[in-house]
């Protein structure tokens, strides 16, 4: 009987988690100078992770099985007196690993899982927002006091000229204002559109610059309710806007 025929058992019973007292310590002092048994060792430790694998996976290889299973069934192979593998607590590594095994893949799959509702939820909102933005664009065109502005130049002749509309209401507190052949503005300059209403001063109505076409469209500014409008004034303002005009108003149209 060769000294590794001696420890055969005993690496089978350290794979499984259930070697303890003298015979474990000797087998370790015995690990630390063979390195044929730390591979021997090595082996079985990954045969009974397969088994464990196996209740939660795929079925592991035939030979995984017979060769954990050879291991701690055999007969001790040498004189001295040591404990019978505990089955009981061998089996219960055996379904603690495959319990392991099962929640890291139910944790990786609800994961992966979470990520996907985070990402239909984002849609979702996406969608709600421009379906609102839609809603009320909608609402300021088909309202029943929408009135249409013709906003075009003072004192301007060169053609085309700069035009532009806005479509008002009232009750539904909206606005969407279109331009065409606006002339560029500096860099660090904007048209401003103003509300003129018919009492008080100038409400701001938002700040726009033209694209390359010069066309310019704003939609929906941020209004005060139920302000009835006289006109819809433009001026050139810092990039920022301003409260109130600053310049002379180069582009107005009244409407009703």
């Amino acid at each position: 009987m060769s000294v590794h025929e001696q420890f055969a058992e005993d690496l089978a019973m350290h794979a499984l988690g259930v070697l303890e007292g003298d015979p474990e310590k000797v087998l370790r002092e015995h690990l630390e100078q063979c390195a044929s048994c730390r591979r021997e060792l090595e082996e079985l430790r990954g045969d009974s992770a397969l088994l464990a694998l196996s209740v939660a996976g795929p079925k592991p290889p035939s030979r995984a099985r017979t060769r954990l299973m050879n291991a701690v069934s055999g007969e001790p192979r040498s004189a001295r007196t040591r404990p019978r593998i505990q089955w009981g607590a061998a089996l219960g590594w055996l379904a603690a690993a495959a319990m392991i095994v099962g929640v890291a893949f139910l944790w990786k799959q609800n994961l992966g899982l979470r990520s996907t509702i985070e990402r239909l939820a984002q849609a979702v909102e996406r969608e709600k927002v421009e379906l609102e933005a839609a809603r009320r664009e909608a609402e300021v065109l088909q309202a029943p006091d929408a009135a249409h502005y013709e906003v075009l130049p003072v004192g301007l002749k060169s053609p085309p000229p700069p035009s532009g509309k806005a479509i008002y209401s009232r009750q539904r507190g909206g606005l969407i204002f279109m331009a065409s052949n606006l002339r560029p503005v500096p860099a660090s300059k904007a048209y401003e559109l103003w509300l003129v209403p018919t009492a008080g001063a100038p409400i701001p109505a938002g700040v726009f610059k033209p694209d390359s076409r010069g066309r310019a469209l704003v939609i929906n500014p941020p209004l005060p309710a139920g302000v009835e409008a006289k006109a819809f004034a433009i001026t050139v303002e810092p990039e920022q806007g301003s409260s109130a005009p600053t310049t002379p108003i180069i582009m107005m149209g009244s409407g009703g």
